[in-house]
């Protein structure tokens, strides 16, 4: 790359057709000042400045930064050429049900029609599309806030990890205070759902295609489905479980070879997964239960179509929510036990524990249901408790970060954290754990916006992957 002189703007690209990366940096040289801008394709990005004592310096600084993109993969483009993702969003129609209230015990309104729900032992997540996510405690305290740069899609666990799925076509970490970028992918993917497992990523699309992005962040494999659209998508270690409008169709996790296609009862709008079963929330008022084995087991006839499904941890009891507003309890084997309505919006995603039913709905609300049998009869017959209405506006709200704390290295020898450092191979950063007692050959998933060659890094807590490889859990702080 020749040395620039003068006033000069160089723009790059770099956008794999089968991979997770469309991004583009810009340098700008204005007599002594070098001006980069760099992003994802069809955004402003972030931009940053440097004065150098000559043009010839600035020039030089310039054309060390364009060597070090080019040698990564980025190439001469024309800005405008590529467009940003397409985005879209659930809208539809919802009406309020005619049913007996449910007996709602607390009612957290998001301020945005809300997608992403995830509840374990510990807390409840909820996300919207206002890109804002909230943790709550089970008795409605809000706890913790983030504020994501786009539309939250879903919120999913992969064991102690939890992620969040945004309309900027990122998938956030958020186990941390700060959170960091996990997984970046391809603008021409138009995500309609996620899920993970062991580090694995399965993306659904508008187009019903699949898509498989491993732990690195990079590109497996992508299959297109027999129908359209995908709003369910569910793994595990022996599939990827994608419901389209054509059914669902499983795939392997490693070859993403189709092993079965099951047709369903309409179009599916949502999935579950339990055990050896999957769940598909249809257009045509059925919820359709699937063995792992390709077998259609039984459904479950709702008034209305079904927007989302859960089931508990047992499999006993299967619940679904409606365009209608309306929620809905079945036995296994398809017993209608009960019919109430939310009161606040159809239920967009739903989770059952403890005998508690939590929905995030078309309102923006995420709710908290009693759902045990007495609190359900006392509904029936129209006694229910008062809705608490719980408010945030205290909390404060943490946005993403391409920065991360120092840690001096005296500090370092006493946190009690494991060192990792950042190593590069070819044209990859790569992070290795440093610490003993670790397998220096295996790789660390490791944030990549953060990622600097040869910086040292100290992490909460290393866990090793069935994979064969490395996860950090908790806060990340460069040494020195």
């Amino acid at each position: 790359m020749a040395q620039q002189s003068g006033d000069q703007i160089t723009y790059l690209e770099l956008s794999e057709d089968s991979g997770s990366a469309h991004k583009f940096y810009e340098v700008k040289v204005e007599g002594t000042e070098v001006t980069i801008r760099y992003g994802r394709i069809g955004d402003a990005g972030q931009v940053r400045s440097s004065t150098h004592p000559t043009r010839e310096k600035a020039g030089a600084v310039a054309a060390k930064k364009i060597g070090e993109k080019i040698r990564k993969g980025y190439a001469p483009a024309v800005a405008g050429g590529r467009q940003r993702r397409p985005v879209t969003r659930r809208v539809i129609n919802s009406t309020r049900s005619t049913a007996r209230q449910a007996p709602v015990l607390w009612r957290f309104r998001s301020g945005g029609p809300a997608f992403g729900i995830f509840v374990d032992d510990e807390r409840c997540w909820v996300g919207n599309e206002r890109g804002d996510v909230y943790t709550l405690s089970h008795d409605g305290t809000v706890t913790a806030r983030y504020a994501l740069p786009d539309g939250v899609k879903c919120i999913v666990a992969d064991d102690f990890w939890i992620y969040a799925g945004c309309d900027d076509g990122k998938v956030y970490d958020l186990g941390a205070k700060i959170p960091h970028v996990a997984y970046e992918i391809s603008s021409d993917v138009d995500i309609f759902w996620l899920d993970i497992h062991e580090g694995v990523l399965g993306v659904s699309d508008e187009a019903g295609q699949i898509t498989s992005i491993d732990h690195e962040d990079e590109f497996q494999w992508s299959r297109k489905s027999g129908g359209r659209s995908g709003w369910m998508v569910r793994c595990d270690s022996e599939g990827v479980y994608h419901g389209h409008s054509g059914g669902v169709t499983k795939y392997d996790p490693r070859s993403g070879d189709s092993l079965w296609n099951v047709r369903t009862n309409g179009a599916v709008l949502f999935g579950w997964q339990e055990g050896d079963e999957v769940f598909a929330g249809t257009t045509q008022n059925r919820v359709d239960r699937i063995g792992k084995d390709g077998t259609l087991r039984s459904s479950y006839r709702c008034d209305g179509p079904v927007f989302s499904c859960a089931t508990s941890l047992d499999g006993r009891y299967v619940f679904a929510g409606d365009s209608n507003s309306s929620i809905y309890c079945f036995t296994r084997e398809g017993e209608r036990l009960w019919k109430l309505g939310s009161g606040c919006g159809s239920a967009y995603s739903m989770q059952f524990l403890d005998d508690r039913l939590y929905i995030v709905t078309t309102d923006g609300s995420l709710a908290c249901i009693d759902a045990s049998e007495t609190a359900v009869r006392a509904a029936e017959q129209g006694n229910v408790p008062e809705a608490v209405d719980i408010k945030a506006t205290h909390v404060a709200a943490v946005a993403p970060s391409r920065s991360v704390e120092s840690l001096p290295m005296v500090a370092a020898a006493g946190s009690g954290g494991v060192v990792v450092e950042c190593v590069q191979e070819g044209s990859r950063l790569r992070v290795r754990v440093d610490s003993p007692g670790f397998d220096p050959t295996w790789r660390v998933q490791f944030p990549k916006e953060i990622r600097s060659p040869g910086v040292r890094y100290v992490v909460d807590e290393v866990i090793e992957s069935n994979g064969g490889f490395y996860r950090t859990r908790g806060e990340i702080r460069r040494l020195g």
